[in-house]
């Protein structure tokens, strides 16, 4: 039993929006599904830590999350991405889980799951411009609900967190994650969001002792990670 990580997949299988979206992603579907059995096993967990479907809508993202559903895995816990325009509240995505059978989806979002001896924490964070209202507003509350999802993993178990938005970036940071991954004893953290050319600027590796890894799904190569 095992934990993955694989975040952007972009799914569009209930959707007029092009497969091979971005550059170097062309028969991209293919090579995550041949990667996936490969790695993930039935009882394994998989977190997809944003921008899981192109859907407008949440009955629109039906074949989306069949496709994921039929992957192996126990349980695959999904995250809000900013392309995530579906998401929806808590008790509408998971009534709509449980109409339409998927038993082995959830979501990471204001809470936290114990899974393999660790607690899985996130949200979707922000990386934009501070400064501006609209920017302030977004950074307080993807601050508080990380915070909500790193308190609500009680006991002595690490806290492993996943984000969206890179927390670091080049020269830059969102502070306000950073200080709360450090008040929580954050010490591994796994985000995405970030694609092609913008790759080489993602943080990896470990800094002020928190460990780093892009997992976006081109940044992977399309092959969920073991953490």
């Amino acid at each position: 039993m095992a934990i993955f990580v694989l975040g952007d997949t972009h799914l569009s299988l209930g959707t007029s929006k092009p497969m091979d979206v971005f550059q170097g992603w062309e028969g991209y579907l293919s090579k995550l599904e041949d990667n996936w059995r490969k790695l993930v096993g039935p009882q394994d967990t998989v977190v997809v830590n944003g921008d899981v479907s192109w859907a407008m809508k949440l009955e629109d993202t039906r074949e989306d999350f069949a496709f994921l559903d039929s992957l192996p895995g126990k349980k695959k816990y999904l995250m809000k991405g900013n392309h995530d325009y579906w998401w929806t509240t808590m008790k509408k995505m998971q009534t709509y889980l449980a109409d339409q059978g998927f038993s082995t989806l959830d979501f990471l979002f204001n809470n936290a799951h114990l899974v393999e001896g660790v607690w899985l924490c996130g949200t979707r964070g922000w990386m934009f411009d501070q400064g501006e209202v609209h920017d302030r507003k977004v950074i307080d509350r993807e601050t508080g609900r990380l915070r909500l999802s790193l308190a609500a993993a009680q006991g002595p178990e690490e806290k492993v967190c996943f984000l969206h938005y890179p927390p670091l970036f080049g020269t830059s940071s969102t502070p306000e994650i950073l200080e709360v991954m450090k008040e929580y004893g954050v010490r591994r953290c796994y985000y995405g969001h970030l694609h092609g050319k913008s790759i080489r600027c993602g943080v990896q590796g470990e800094v002020d002792g928190i460990q780093y890894r892009l997992t976006s799904a081109d940044g992977l190569g399309f092959c969920p990670l073991k953490i």
